[in-house]
Order: C-alpha cells, then sequence, then structure tokens
C-alpha cells in the first residue's frame, strides 16, 4: 500500500469496528509503522497481551507506536480475585505520552480504543481531545458496547472504516495535508 501526503476532506478521525481486538490492535500498529516509515510523525498507542514473567499470566498492556514502550494496564491482584485489575496510573502514563507528542508536532495519532474508560470520560479520553483540539488525525478502534458514547463524544469528526489496510489508506489520503 502508498502512503502519501494527505489531501483534503473533513473527517479526522477514523473508527474501526472494535470486536476481532487483536486483529484490529496488529491493523492499526501496521498502520503506524506505515506512516513513520513514509516520513510521517506517528504517536500514540496500541493494545497488546504480554507474558509477565514473574506470575507466568497474560497482561494486557499499552505499546507505544513510536519508542515500543510497554504501559502494563492491568495489575495482578492475586489468585481468584475478582476485582477490576484496571492499572489506571499506566493509562494515565500512556496518555500523557500521548498527549506530549500531540504538543511536539505529531501528524498521526493511534489510540488503541474508545472504551469503557473513555466513555467515562476517563483511560485515554485526554488524548482524543488533545489531537481534536491540534486538529491530528486520529485512527481508534471503538468498541461495540459504546458506539452512542462514542457518537457523542467524536460527533461529525469521525468515520467508521472497514478494518483493512486498504481502507486506512484511502482514509490517509483523503485527509487534509495542514491537520496539524
Amino acid at each position: 500500500m502508498t502512503i502519501d501526503n494527505p489531501p483534503r476532506l473533513e473527517t479526522r478521525i477514523g473508527a474501526l469496528p472494535g470486536e476481532a481486538s487483536a486483529l484490529v490492535q496488529a491493523l492499526l500498529a501496521d498502520f503506524a509503522r506505515e506512516i513513520a516509515e513514509a516520513g510521517g510523525r506517528v504517536a500514540g498507542v496500541t493494545q497488546a497481551r504480554a507474558l509477565d514473567e514473574a506470575t507466568g499470566r497474560s497482561r494486557i498492556v499499552l505499546r507505544d507506536v513510536t519508542d515500543g514502550t510497554l504501559y502494563s494496564i492491568s495489575q495482578d491482584l492475586g489468585p481468584g480475585s475478582v476485582a477490576c485489575n484496571l492499572d489506571t496510573s499506566e493509562l494515565a502514563q500512556a496518555c500523557a505520552s500521548i498527549e506530549r507528542a500531540v504538543s511536539a508536532g505529531a501528524d498521526l495519532v493511534v489510540i488503541s480504543k474508545f472504551s469503557k474508560q473513555e466513555a467515562a470520560r476517563g483511560g485515554l479520553a485526554d488524548a482524543f481531545r488533545a489531537a481534536m483540539a491540534a486538529k491530528v488525525p486520529v485512527v481508534t478502534a471503538v468498541s461495540p458496547h459504546y458506539l452512542a458514547e462514542w457518537r457523542s463524544f467524536a460527533g461529525p469528526l469521525a468515520e467508521f472504516l472497514e478494518p483493512t489496510p486498504e481502507a486506512l489508506a484511502t482514509w490517509w489520503r483523503g485527509l487534509p495535508t495542514n491537520a496539524a
């Protein structure tokens, strides 16, 4: 796929359906890498699972698309725990990293997903807002459980895309060249 400098269009947020999470996250990571390899300044995080060598358990991490930094957003609460294991301090660090990159002049922001935390205006919502305020294009996945909240949050700035490399490339090429 060829990634060119984007020409003009209105929507600045490309939203992918978030049902097939692992596949969508891989697609977002590949797209970020392609834009960066073409000379774009890409910021953001994708979600993955990583093995915690200390416990032998799988954990949810956010991987910075620029430098590979991992933010472990699930914490080990011990065997048998049924409490929410979200590590909000790691999530806040990932969010702050994206906000700094937006301030430094990113061309594209990749945000792993809009889900429960973002629907409640927490999680990575401030990263979304920073990119939106700076008119930096965003690509993300949207949980099917939070579509109404997504529409309220992103409004006319967003459009749903097919989860394919071709759809992402077409969306990118349709963006304004002076997005930042």
